[in-house]
């Protein structure tokens, strides 16, 4: 038996073949990985990513948020972002050879107070007291504290501790570094004062307190000065683990990843404004100057 098919018959029933063709495609695809991303936060938190099932948990908060992903699951892969000692803090067995199901990279920043008191000291000789704000909430402040203390014994400084968790607190710390008559500022690698940088710019810039940080983000905010590893450089760092263990890498065999270089950067505009003549010497060592 012959059949006939008609032009506008033959063009509707091609028309939905192809038109299927994108649908059948995707059905035979598999789904997309899930990547849960945490910043600072609980375990309780963690454990609503975790009842999702993402594929890889992205714990880029810094020390506490690494600790929330790892308490919240033993199975999931977690990579982290931290600006401590991984071994130290608990997170893995050691930097060669993680084990379990945490991996990540480790900036050491914490560890580098003793660096940025030291550049703080050159960019302000006259400085003899000169302040560490801390956030409370971090287990880390106080071994920051004491490395910070005892570099300041070295440079002949004292050091004025202060603690800030919320931006009431920050405005306060800033009272208090006026009435103390502070000469300059040091902020902890914690990353709620990253968050903030914009505020503490101003209010450092605006009471001409020469202030320092460990990221780079921080002058380019508006702030004076920053010594540390390069935050788009770690989260990068951080990006490239995340793809490897969805393609089927152990965060148990990648090692603890460190940074190679660090940034020096200066914010010159915001010298002038508070009243600084940084020294040439500093101006050839540093990485960067905002003009």
């Amino acid at each position: 038996m012959t059949v006939t098919i008609g032009r506008r018959e033959l063009l509707a029933a091609l028309g939905g073949a192809v038109a299927a063709w994108p649908r059948a495609a995707r059905a035979q695809q598999p789904a997309l990985p899930v990547v849960g991303f945490i910043r600072t936060t609980s375990a309780d938190d963690s454990l609503k990513l975790v009842t999702r099932r993402v594929a890889v948990l992205a714990a880029t908060g810094g020390t506490v948020s690494a600790r929330a992903a790892k308490a919240a699951t033993s199975t999931i892969p977690v990579v982290f972002t931290t600006g401590d000692d991984p071994v130290k803090a608990g997170l893995v067995a050691s930097l060669s050879r993680p084990g379990g199901n945490v991996t990540g990279v480790s900036v050491f920043t914490a560890r580098l107070g003793a660096k940025r008191l030291a550049l703080l000291h050159e960019l302000i000789p006259a400085a003899t007291t000169i302040a560490i704000l801390l956030n409370p909430k971090n287990p880390d402040s106080e071994d920051e504290a004491k490395d910070v203390q005892e570099a300041a014994r070295a440079l002949g400084v004292e050091i004025l501790v202060l603690y800030a968790g919320t931006e009431n607190e920050i405005d306060a710390a800033f009272t208090k570094l006026v009435e103390q008559r502070t000469g300059a500022l040091m902020l902890g690698a914690d990353t709620f004062f990253t968050s903030q940088r914009a505020r503490i710019a101003t209010l450092s810039t605006y009471l001409r307190i020469p202030t320092a940080d460990s990221v780079r983000e921080f002058p380019e905010a508006g702030g004076f000065a920053s010594y540390g590893a390069s935050l788009a450089g770690v989260y990068r760092q951080a990006g490239v683990y995340v793809g490897r263990i969805l393609k089927g890498d152990k965060p148990a065999d990648l090692p603890v990843l460190l940074p190679t270089a660090f940034e020096f950067v200066i914010n010159l505009q915001t010298a002038k404004v508070i009243g600084l003549t940084v020294p040439d010497k500093l101006l050839v060592a540093a990485d960067e100057v905002i003009e």
